[in-house]
């Protein structure tokens, strides 16, 4: 979690899968990312999962996530 003026980012590569693998919750201040690539046979071929906690000082209505054309996953919320 890094700070930039007044709000926290997290960051993530999740370049290898698609918009519609990646899902993100967030709960009690924590962030987890959470990402499956299903091959066509229906098996799991590759996964990707990182969870956070977030400062104290974040308001938890203000996350949001936003994926770059390049495959960054950007974690934003603002700090009180």
């Amino acid at each position: 979690v890094r700070a930039q003026g007044d709000t926290y980012q997290v960051v993530a590569d999740v370049s290898q899968f698609e918009p519609s693998d990646i899902v993100v919750t967030t709960s009690n201040c924590h962030v987890a990312i959470q990402a499956e690539k299903v091959a066509e046979d229906g098996t799991i071929c590759d996964t990707f999962t990182h969870k956070c906690q977030l400062p104290e000082d974040t308001d938890p209505l203000s996350v949001s996530c936003a994926l770059t054309e390049a495959g960054t996953l950007v974690i934003t919320a603002r700090r009180r």
